[in-house]
C-alpha cells in the first residue's frame, strides 16, 4: 500500500513512517516545498496513494509573535486545504484521509469525549474548528475521512518528554504553577497503533480522540516522573515566567484539557499504555541516561 504523509519527519511522523515501512508499506513524505509548489505538484506525489495522513503543523513551544501565529494557522489550515484541493482534482482519489486536530478544541473545565461539541473559543480552539472543517470536505468527495484529535503525545525521542527529561534528571523538575490543570496524554506507541487499527477497519470514519483512558493532572504527571527518576520535584515553574518567555503562547502551556476517547475503544482498540505510570516507566527504560537538552522546536499540537 502506498501512503502519503505530511509532517513525516517530525516526532510523530517519523514513528509512523517507521511502523509502516517495517510492514512493507511505501511511504511518500510530503515536505513544505511540496505544498509551496501548489496543487498540481501535490497531485504528482499523491498519484496511486491509497491513504493520506496529514500531520503538518508548526510547533507551539516558541514565542507567539503575530507573524508566528499566522504561521501556526497556515501550517494547519492552508496545508489541509491544499491537500483536499489536490484530492478533488485527482482522477483516481485515495480511499482514506486521516487528518489531525487537537484536544485544544475544548476548554480546560469539564471532561469531554467525541460526543461533546468543541467549546474553546481562543486562538487554538478556533484553529481546530477550521482545521477540522477543511478536512471534512474530503468526505464530500467520497473519501473516507477520519480526524484524530491528539492529546499530549509521550515518547522518549521527542515532544514533551524530550524537553522536560533533562531538567527532571537534574532534580530541577516541577509543576507548572500549582499543577492543578488537566493533563490528557497518549503514548506514542498507542498513537501509531491507532493509525494501523483505523486502516484495518474501513468502517471507521469521523472524529476520534487519541487519548489514553486515564487523564491525570500536571501535578500527578510531575510527581510520577520525579518518583520514577528518583528525583525531587520541588520547583514549580511560575506562570509569569512562561508568559514572559512565550507571550500568548504561554496559554497553550499553562492550560490543559480533560479529554478521553470513547469511539476508539468502542471500535475495538485497546490502549496498551492505559496509565501514566505504565507509560512513563516504559519511556524512561527506553531513554538513554545521558540525554542532552534538545534544541528542537518540535512539540505536539494541543
Amino acid at each position: 500500500m502506498k501512503i502519503a504523509i505530511s509532517g513525516a519527519t517530525g516526532f510523530i511522523g517519523s514513528h509512523l513512517t517507521a511502523r509502516f515501512e517495517k510492514q512493507g508499506e511505501q511511504v511518500i513524505k510530503l515536505t513544505r516545498s511540496d505544498f509551496k509548489a501548489g496543487v498540481k505538484h501535490l497531485i504528482s506525489h499523491l498519484e496511486n496513494c491509497a491513504v493520506i495522513i496529514n500531520l503538518a503543523g508548526e510547533p507551539l513551544n516558541r514565542r507567539w509573535s503575530p507573524s508566528y501565529m499566522q504561521a501556526i494557522y497556515n501550517s494547519r489550515i492552508e496545508t489541509t486545504r491544499l491537500l483536499v484541493a489536490a484530492v478533488k482534482e485527482m482522477g483516481s482519489r485515495p480511499r482514506t484521509l486521516i487528518s489531525t486536530s487537537a484536544i485544544g478544541a475544548f476548554t480546560s473545565s469539564g471532561r469531554y469525549t467525541e460526543h461533546d461539541t468543541p467549546n474553546a473559543s481562543d486562538f487554538l480552539g478556533n484553529i481546530t474548528r477550521e482545521w477540522e472543517q477543511e478536512a471534512q470536505k474530503a468526505a464530500d468527495l467520497g473519501v473516507r475521512t477520519l480526524i484524530f484529535r491528539f492529546a499530549l503525545v509521550l515518547g522518549c525521542e521527542g515532544g514533551l518528554i524530550k524537553q522536560v527529561l533533562p531538567p527532571f534528571r537534574m532534580g530541577l523538575g516541577g509543576t507548572i504553577g500549582d499543577g492543578s490543570q488537566p493533563f490528557s496524554w497518549v503514548h506514542i506507541d498507542d498513537l501509531t497503533r491507532a493509525y494501523e487499527f483505523a486502516l484495518a477497519h474501513p468502517e471507521m470514519e469521523g472524529i476520534y480522540h487519541i487519548c489514553a483512558p486515564n487523564p491525570v493532572t500536571n501535578r500527578i504527571f510531575t510527581k510520577t516522573l520525579g518518583q520514577l527518576l528518583h528525583r525531587p520535584t520541588l520547583l514549580p515553574v511560575p506562570v509569569t515566567f512562561l508568559q514572559l518567555a512565550f507571550g500568548k503562547g504561554a496559554e497553550a502551556i499553562t492550560s490543559g484539557q480533560c479529554v478521553v476517547s470513547e469511539r476508539l475503544p468502542q471500535a475495538g482498540f485497546v490502549f496498551e499504555f492505559d496509565t501514566i505510570d505504565k507509560a512513563l516507566q516504559e519511556i524512561i527504560a527506553e531513554t538513554p541516561q545521558k540525554q542532552k537538552p534538545s534544541k528542537s522546536k518540535e512539540t505536539n499540537v494541543k
